[in-house]
């Protein structure tokens, strides 16, 4: 017989939303397991992830309450600075722009905008690292990867079965295991799918002059192409990363290319402004799509981050929406839990999908509109966007909403 262990949740999934949430809950005492199918350690290694998140102002005060933030290992880069620009490739970026300016809003007037920054850069790889270790050192948390588990999910409760392991008894289970979850098949929750037939290529660049904290979001017939800001760090001073949104068939030519022939191509798109620039370690690529669960919860199950939603990173948001989820899941469990109430209870459960869902739902729309509106070349399409982009950059109201939400402030 397998050992039976009472736990308060049971995570399925120890990517940077799942590891987060249990070291959340950790961290308030609450007695979580965390289980995925891979092994932790590899998550550590330089080639197993080449992204870098922009972390907003909101889910930033996530990563402190999971003891997270102040573990990172690479000093977060902060965003100081957003310009918008429009253009063709190898030609200079329209006259016609929106610059965000942090320092605009974080004012004395504005206690939630904390730190002077619209976000801050962390390479996914330094979050990996401070996750891992956190996770094995709460006491409340027991950590099983690489393994299996079969669910069963009942109204009174839920039982996990791990493979070679124990039974663990609880009363929520999170899927947090990515756009594929098994346990929202499992729970026959359908997705509704947007494909776009580009692809995210992501590299790091070093630079010849600093980039002062700005990031460029530049828009091309392809699909933006973004230049973050990185702290330095022991390959170079001045480093950015980038993400370089591309159509299927053009993704493959550029990625066949040889790294000089891959750097002139990316220097076409990014203008002169940061100097000479060169590759630093390899690239990665990512098919991009949107997709959104039609719904986040069944019987003692609740979805999180990519098994709930996942959106185009033309607004380098989707992580975030990941942790605004569990931002409030882990409230609503730890305040549920601190009355002596069910956590899985089916009144939180729909109060979790009725702040949550509407809220994702709309920056899938934002961000789908987006890449539709700037991801082609008509010229009457151009001009409009162009105009609207100036447009905003002169209405002081509306760029400062345009601020406020690019920080996080207004996170529920």
């Amino acid at each position: 017989m397998s050992e039976t262990r009472d736990v308060d949740v049971c995570i399925l999934g120890a990517g940077p939303v799942g590891g987060t949430l249990a070291c959340r809950l950790g961290e308030a005492g609450l007695r979580a397991a965390i289980i995925d199918r891979a092994a932790l350690p590899p998550m550590e290694h330089p080639d197993f992830d080449g992204r870098a998140y922009a972390i907003a102002a909101g889910p930033r005060r996530v990563l402190a309450e999971a003891g997270l933030w102040d573990r990172l290992p690479f000093r977060p880069g902060p965003i100081l600075d957003i310009r918008v620009t429009d253009g063709q490739v190898g030609r200079p970026a329209s006259r016609l722009f929106l610059h965000f300016d942090s320092r605009d809003v974080a004012t004395a007037a504005d206690p939630d905008l904390p730190g002077g920054a619209f976000g801050w850069m962390v390479e996914a790889r330094g979050l990996r690292v401070a996750i891992n270790a956190r996770l094995h050192e709460l006491p409340d948390v027991s950590v099983f990867a690489p393994a299996t588990a079969r669910v069963e999910r009942r109204e009174a409760g839920a039982l996990v079965h791990v493979a070679g392991g124990p039974v663990l008894s609880c009363r929520l289970v999170v899927a947090a295991e990515g756009r594929a979850s098994p346990l929202r098949t499992e729970a026959g929750i359908a997705v509704t799918r947007l494909p776009y037939g580009q692809n995210g290529i992501v590299f790091a660049i070093a630079h010849e002059r600093p980039h002062d904290g700005s990031a460029l979001e530049h828009f091309l017939p392809g699909g933006p192409f973004a230049q973050l800001p990185l702290a330095p760090n022991e390959a170079a001073e001045h480093v950015s990363a980038i993400v370089w949104t591309e159509r299927d068939a053009m993704t493959a030519r550029v990625m066949a290319l040889d790294d000089a022939a891959f750097i002139r191509e990316a220097a076409r798109r990014l203008g002169d402004h940061l100097g000479a620039i060169r590759l630093l370690g390899r690239r990665w690529c990512y098919p991009l799509s949107a997709m959104i669960a039609q719904r986040y919860i069944d019987t003692r199950l609740a979805l999180a981050g990519d098994a709930a939603h996942g959106v185009h990173p033309i607004a380098g948001q989707g992580l975030n929406l990941g942790f605004r989820d569990i931002s409030l899941l882990g409230d609503l469990v730890v305040a549920a839990l601190g009355r002596g109430e069910d956590p899985g209870a089916p009144a939180l459960l729909r109060r979790y999908q009725a702040e949550r869902r509407p809220d994702n739902l709309l920056m899938l729309a934002a961000t789908d509109a987006l890449d539709r509106l700037f991801s082609n070349d008509l010229f009457p399409v151009r001009l409009a966007r162009d105009l609207g982009i100036a447009a905003v950059h002169r209405i002081p109201p509306l760029k400062r909403l345009f601020m406020r939400q690019a920080m996080g402030a207004l996170m529920a």
